[in-house]
């Protein structure tokens, strides 16, 4: 009789080792949109690969921005150190420092547009989750001046209305950051994300509908449950009265959806080919990935085989030949360069939200999550003949 095992390569023996490929893959990732904004160069350099080229130019420099900095963010909070990691954040720390100064200086050449119907809406929102995620090495290392064209930007995409469905929480978070930041925000634009939400659009067992009506897709983790979440806990800090209530209940959906992307990943490390936006990669598990980083996975799950399922899949995912062009840029794709795979809305920019994926990076490394040795997860357990509990819904 046949068994399944992981070929060794997909199967590091230790956290440590898991560490390494993670932070070898991420950093490969956001080096060149990094150093670029850094140099002034995004714009020069950055690929324009899009089945639309119409749109490419308009959004998609503040497109990877905000999403590299949304992902990368909780890794450099940990800060630089003398350890040959510590090390290697402080160079990015400095590379994002130096490239946010230029995001919002007028007079730079990679000066990005935030105000623009209706995409910067988007990215204003990712780049201020990342800010919120690091508020001691970005938000709080920004020189006075950066800080106040920040805001100025973060307040200009007050000037595009969201569409019916997640974008009402790309609002909500702008304004929860400029809540945090400022203590002031448009309470309207902070709430009713919010609201809807919880009001309107829960569908059961910790899913909510982008809108009103369901989608079978993966914005629950690409949006939904990170953004609520995060929008929610920064509501709570400050006492605004929709979140009293709401928080305790959120975090309960938002723990079952995080199982329930635990339990998909494959013995193989693949997933589900579904919904659009599929090119995000390993951003279909950034809910995963933020119920890891602020220890909120279910009892059911052990930090460690979240680490070891997600490790299999990046290094799965990223593997495949042409993910990267000769530059080093990622190339639009589920698993290499698959441009048809993709939307009208996707380019170069778009992709980038991969990052998601890694968030877990800044738990320390003596957190269980990378200190624990390897343990299977539920679908390897599963494949694998190993007893497995029956998975429960919740009721609300």
């Amino acid at each position: 009789m046949m068994s399944f095992s992981l070929p060794a390569k997909e199967m590091p023996a230790t956290g440590v080792e898991d560490r390494q490929v993670w932070i070898s893959m991420l950093t490969r990732i956001a080096d060149p949109v990094l150093t670029h904004l850094a140099n002034n160069t995004l714009r020069a350099n950055m690929p324009q690969e899009s089945l639309d080229s119409s749109r490419v130019k308009k959004f998609s420099h503040l497109e990877a921005v905000g999403r590299t900095i949304c992902g990368i963010a909780p890794w450099l909070e940990l800060g630089e150190d003398d350890t040959e990691e510590g090390k290697l954040r402080g160079k990015y720390i400095r590379l994002a420092l130096k490239g946010l100064s230029n995001a919002v200086n007028p007079s730079s050449p990679d000066y990005l547009d935030f105000g623009t119907p209706s995409q910067p809406l988007v990215d204003a929102a990712f780049l201020a989750q990342g800010l919120l995620r690091a508020p001691r090495q970005l938000w709080g290392q920004l020189d006075e001046t950066t800080r106040k064209r920040m805001v100025t930007e973060l307040k200009r995409s007050r000037g595009i209305r969201p569409f019916n469905n997640n974008w009402l929480l790309f609002a909500s978070m702008v304004e929860a950051a400029l809540l945090e930041f400022t203590g002031e925000c448009d309470m309207q634009r902070l709430t009713l994300g919010v609201v809807t939400f919880r009001d309107k659009w829960y569908v059961g067992d910790g899913v909510y509908g982008d809108g009103p009506k369901y989608h079978a897709d993966y914005y629950n983790s690409f949006v939904i449950h990170p953004m609520l979440t995060d929008v929610l806990r920064i509501m709570a800090k400050h006492r605004v009265a929709e979140a009293e209530a709401f928080l305790p209940i959120q975090m309960k959906r938002f723990i079952r959806y995080a199982e329930q992307q635990e339990r998909m990943i494959s013995p193989e490390g693949t997933y589900p080919v579904m919904g659009r936006s599929i090119c995000y990669r390993v951003g279909v598990f950034h809910a995963l990935a933020h119920a890891a980083l602020i220890h909120q996975l279910p009892k059911t799950v052990k930090p460690a085989q979240v680490r070891c399922a997600l490790t299999a899949v990046i290094t799965r995912q990223f593997a495949p030949s042409q993910t990267f062009d000769a530059n080093g840029w990622l190339r639009i794709g589920f698993a290499g360069s698959q441009i048809n795979m993709s939307e009208t809305y996707i380019n170069t920019g778009s992709v980038y939200l991969c990052t998601s994926g890694f968030l877990a990076l800044g738990l320390s490394p003596s957190d269980p999550f990378w200190n624990d040795p390897f343990a299977a997860w539920t679908g390897l357990n599963a494949w694998t003949g190993k007893d497995v509990k029956a998975d429960h819904a919740i009721g609300n």
